[in-house]
């Protein structure tokens, strides 16, 4: 049996849809809700729950990023562009948010065998079958050039769209994926390229930052030719669920889930401040 057999067909699996109401909240907000949802299906309190998520104009930046020797005038100029800067509570470096921008995760029980790679290997199946309708070959692999990194790039003929990171907390995992649906994906890269070169300035860093080559990233719409929007890909992510034998059920954050986001979001507001305090 497949990965995405294993945790789709016959399997129970709440829907959250929030991608029509990040005007209203932050990112950090929804790091916070995958925490507590985690959290929740770790505790068996929750079957497995599927989360769609947007926000708008937002850089998510990565605890490395934010140690840059010059990450302030980096975040200034973020914030001449008018995006919002936070500091994600998970792997990976900046990435960007906005309305063109699907954020999926899939939050299961943690299990021995679930490892890391089974779950990267879910998310990857998952996208590659519900793109194949628009016959796409998706590629999971390392897309140097590209802003945040790392060898489960989904990308097609070589232009990276999208990129999956992890977070396990509790006795629950969250995989998490942001896929560029529509919009310039060069753009979004020479966004954060100019971030790099206003926070880095030359000088010595800590880790290996990402050299940015704009033409490496793409959206959906611009890969396969489609006028794709977050609700059409989320109307087939939906469908690619029913497919595999998934039960889906619409639903919302219980009282106890609601109880344990407030103290999330508390935590991760103070890390943010934390990082803030040492780059004023």
């Amino acid at each position: 049996m497949n990965t995405i057999t294993h945790h789709l067909s016959n399997q129970t699996w709440r829907f959250i849809d929030q991608s029509s109401v990040g005007v209203y909240f932050d990112a950090l907000q929804s790091f916070a809700y995958d925490d507590a949802l985690c959290i929740s299906v770790g505790n068996e309190c929750s079957d497995s729950l599927l989360r769609t998520w947007v926000h708008h104009d937002t850089i998510v930046l990565g605890i490395q990023d934010s140690r840059l020797p010059f990450v302030q005038e980096g975040i200034d100029f973020l914030n001449e562009q008018s995006y919002n800067v936070i500091v994600r509570n998970s792997g990976g470096l900046a990435v960007v948010l906005d309305e063109g921008i699907l954020n999926i995760s899939l939050i299961l029980k943690e299990e021995k065998k679930f490892s890391i790679n089974e779950g990267y290997e879910l998310m990857f199946a998952l996208i590659q079958e519900m793109l194949r309708p628009y016959g796409v070959t998706v590629e999971a692999r390392e897309i140097v050039g590209s802003y945040c990194p790392g060898s489960y790039d989904l990308s097609i003929d070589g232009k990276k769209f999208a990129g999956i990171s992890q977070r396990r907390i509790r006795g629950g995992v969250a995989v998490q994926i942001y896929l560029c649906v529509s919009g310039s994906g060069s753009e979004r890269a020479k966004l954060i390229q100019t971030f790099y070169d206003r926070a880095v300035q030359g000088q010595p860093t800590t880790f290996e930052y990402p050299r940015i080559v704009p033409e490496t990233m793409a959206s959906l719409t611009e890969l396969t030719g489609e006028a794709l929007t977050v609700q059409s890909v989320i109307h087939r992510l939906l469908l690619t669920f029913k497919e595999q034998g998934a039960r889906l059920t619409s639903s919302s954050i219980t009282e106890e889930e609601r109880q344990a986001y407030e103290e999330q979001y508390i935590r991760i507001i103070k890390r943010n401040e934390r990082i803030s305090a040492r780059h004023p």
